[in-house]
């Protein structure tokens, strides 16, 4: 049986850990009791006079006339009193509980439900707060919901009048629903505020006049406006095109061409996808509330029980009657609540169909499956073996041979490196991911990803694994055929044949091999690139971060697709891409573009938020450009001069990113905390680790000194050297991700965030404009 510390750790919210009632302090607390009891001497008592076969017979008769005198009508051992509290915002009911004289080890007990006290507190007013935040939230939402609903009715109205502009598609079947139950036996506010499109802010008005609809509608409608907030990379984009159309659009509709239809009829859709949106996360936050309510509640019954068994005293019921009369208890608003939301989304959004809607509200939790983790072995399995005949053919073959070594390196190496990074780096992913989900780190709500298609570490090591075999089980093929002289001339399309097959798979619609993942990778590539044109998200810049790590993998990259592409691999000139000076100049955009891409998002994340720390990080970025440029110079150009230049850059960058590493991005290196220079929460119990974390990241950080170094070594040892410190790389960054996220998280925690604040579409705008 799991004992019921282990479940609740195993259950409670993370975000919200502090919050929960301190289970484990009051546990051992109560071993504190237990330790302190007295034992009670009766005069008489030392005298021992062996054991009878009647002592079981006089222990049951103890125990059964104990229970009888106990029923009686005996004052209560503990009394817990309630005062009102006036604080500075408002006013708080705050219990207090008073033992009596009755206990041996009796200060060890007040202290006891003093702590049990300010837990029973603290948990009533977070309840209360959090309660009031998201019906705060319900009563704006129905507010939106309201404006969303009017709105489309009288863009309705106006279609049926063959007026310009026509409703959102399918607003039909969404307007057939009555408006009268928004706002009706709930908790939200039932006030309801129209807010049309602030380009037919006049016509609507017009239509509601004439159409009988409320004036004071009509007054307020030319109070709000439509704002689509930019809190997506694809929202932001579409704004900007949406900006320069509808300055088209209203060109054209002034002559008369009444083409204004489409902008409305988008910026509908999009509010309302926020809206519904919005909705889900309200339903989430009330969902896990509950559960916060009813674990709370259990953790106050089992410490009261263990106080019980402790202190032979029946105090657990006294004071489990206060619990239950406590507002986290016996509020009821929350179900009211999620009641109404499951009532207005099946109304609204899914079209009265109820499956649908609990498909929205209570999505589906991944489910691992045990066929994956038998692919994952199969696949590991069949790597090893393939990796081995490889080794063995090619040491055979003699393909490492100087004669033969230079051509061979030179055409294979940049394509199945890049493979090899790529899945190291999915490898090192996939560990990320079994670490966050072993130390109860979020990752899916601060990436914002969907929970039902979220890929588990299992998967990412399947991913890894299948795409290792397959690239070695190329490698294999192509060995026997140049070995053999089989077909020599078309064995050099097995690399061009594997590279498309890999980027067919990536863009392939249908839905296979994790095609929400893939999507959404490409997404944020896209993201990336476009780069400093939309609204910077988590997801994009820990991306752009991890692509800085693979400018080796790039450069393979480019070496593949120009061998591949100009048709060398017919030839077998691999000159033709290592030479001239568009490769040169190439090689520099490909070194750069990670680091710039980084650094336009620190741009730009300083512009939305005016923190003046993503200006020191678009820094740290800007000396990893130079120091790269210096170095790549150095390799073309070995002059002294170059040399003490990529010193001088290469140290100044290391110095900047070791210092961001430790104490911007991991919050480490902090004199005053209580763990000595490290931070002072932790999520792992063994401050070791992070010490170890410490030298091993500086280790890796100084790898770059290699490039300075001249080693007289052959063309496939400078390969392997090359590849290893690569990997080095890789393997740093994702050591480095765990701690990011690590205190990405604790930032969430510290601030009480388990849900996302989904940006409205609705906003009053200044009346005097």
């Amino acid at each position: 049986m799991v004992k019921f510390s282990k479940e609740l750790e195993a259950q409670l919210i993370p975000e919200w850990k502090d919050a929960f009632v301190n289970y484990w302090q009051l546990k051992k607390h109560v071993k504190k009791i237990k330790l302190a009891r007295k034992p009670k001497h009766v005069p008489g008592s030392n005298c021992d006079f062996g054991r009878s076969v009647f002592d079981p017979v006089r222990v049951l008769v103890g125990r059964i006339l104990g229970r009888t005198t106990n029923t009686g009508n005996k004052p209560d051992i503990i009394q817990v009193k309630s005062k009102i509290s006036v604080g500075e915002e408002e006013v708080e009911e705050v219990y207090e509980t008073e033992v009596d004289q009755l206990f041996s080890e009796e200060n060890e007990v007040k202290v006891f439900f003093e702590m049990l006290d300010d837990e029973l507190n603290k948990v009533n007013q977070f309840y209360k707060t959090k309660e009031g935040e998201f019906l705060e939230r319900g009563e704006l939402l129905n507010k939106q919901l309201q404006i969303l609903v009017d709105l489309k009715r009288l863009l309705t109205d106006r279609r049926r009048k063959n007026l310009p502009t026509t409703p959102a598609a399918g607003g039909s079947a969404f307007l057939s629903r009555s408006n009268s139950s928004l706002g009706q036996n709930s908790d939200f506010s039932e006030n309801s505020v129209d807010s049309p499109n602030s380009q037919t802010d006049e016509a609507i008005a017009a239509v509601g006049k004439k159409d009988g609809i409320n004036s004071a509608k009509a007054k307020k409608a030319e109070a709000m406006r439509i704002d689509i907030p930019a809190s997506t990379p694809s929202r932001t984009i579409a704004a900007v095109t949406s900006m320069l159309w509808e300055e088209l659009v209203m060109s054209n509709s002034k002559k008369g061409g009444g083409g204004d239809c489409m902008m409305n009829r988008k910026k509908i859709e999009c509010a309302e996808k926020m809206i519904r949106g919005a909705f889900v996360e309200l339903y989430r936050g009330l969902a896990l509330l509950k559960t916060y309510s009813s674990l709370n509640m259990v953790a106050f019954t089992k410490i009261l029980k263990k106080f019980d068994k402790v202190s032979n005293q029946q105090t657990s019921k006294s004071y489990l009657k206060v619990v239950r009369r406590s507002d986290f208890i016996t509020s009821d608003k929350v179900v009211r609540i999620m009641d109404e939301v499951e009532c207005l989304f099946t109304q609204h959004f899914t079209n009265n169909d109820r499956k649908k809607t609990m498909m929205f509200l209570r999505p589906r939790r991944h489910k691992d499956s045990h066929m994956v983790t038998f692919f994952v072995g199969l696949f590991t399995g069949s790597f090893v073996t393939l990796f081995t005949v490889y080794a063995i053919l090619a040491h055979l073959s003699g393909m490492f041979s100087p004669p033969t070594q230079a051509a061979y390196m030179e055409t294979v190496y940049p394509l199945f490196s890049m493979f090899a990074l790529l899945s190291l780096h999915l490898f090192m992913y996939g560990c990320n991911l079994f670490l966050w989900k072993s130390t109860r780190i979020n990752y899916n709500f601060i990436f914002d990803f969907q929970p039902a298609t979220a890929l588990s570490y299992r998967d990412a090591f399947l991913v890894c694994t299948s795409l290792m075999t397959a690239v070695v089980g190329s490698m294999v093929v192509h060995l026997i055929l140049l070995s053999t002289g089989i077909f020599p001339r078309q064995a050099d399309f097995i690399p061009g044949i594997l590279l498309l097959c890999s980027v067919l798979l990536l863009i392939c619609p249908l839905n296979v091999f994790y095609r929400p993942t893939r999507y959404c990778f490409l997404r944020v590539i896209r993201n990336i690139v476009c780069s400093p044109f939309y609204k910077v998200l988590m997801v994009d810049f820990f991306m752009a971060d991890q692509l800085t790590s693979q400018i080796p993998l790039l450069r393979h990259m480019e070496s593949a697709a120009c061998y591949l592409l100009a048709g060398s691999f017919k030839t077998h000139r691999y000159e033709t891409c290592k030479s001239g000076k568009q490769y040169r100049e190439l090689a520099y955009v490909i070194s750069f573009a990670p680091y710039y891409w980084r650094a336009m998002q620190c741009a730009r994340r300083w512009f939305d938020e005016c923190n003046i720390d993503h200006l020191a990080n678009l820094g740290k970025y800007v000396s990893a450009m130079v120091a790269a440029g210096a170095r790549l110079t150095y390799a073309r150009q070995p002059s002294q001069l170059w040399l003490v230049t990529v010193l001088v850059t290469s140290f100044v960058a290391t110095v900047y990113q070791l210092y961001w590493d430790f104490v911007k991005d991991w919050g480490l290196l902090n004199r005053k905390s209580k763990n000595a220079w490290l931070r002072d929460d932790l999520v792992l119990k063994n401050k070791g680790i992070y010490y170890g974390s410490i030298a091993l990241n500086f280790i890796l950080r100084v790898a770059w000194v290699e490039t300075v170094m001249k080693f007289n070594i052959g063309v496939v040892e400078s390969r392997l050297l090359d590849f290893f410190l690569a990997s080095l790389e890789v393997i740093r960054r994702g050591h480095w991700n765990y701690y990011r996220l690590e205190n990405e998280h604790l930032h969430n925690v510290g601030k009480f965030r388990a849900v996302k604040t989904v940006p409205l579409p609705f906003h009053e705008t200044n009346s005097g404009r």
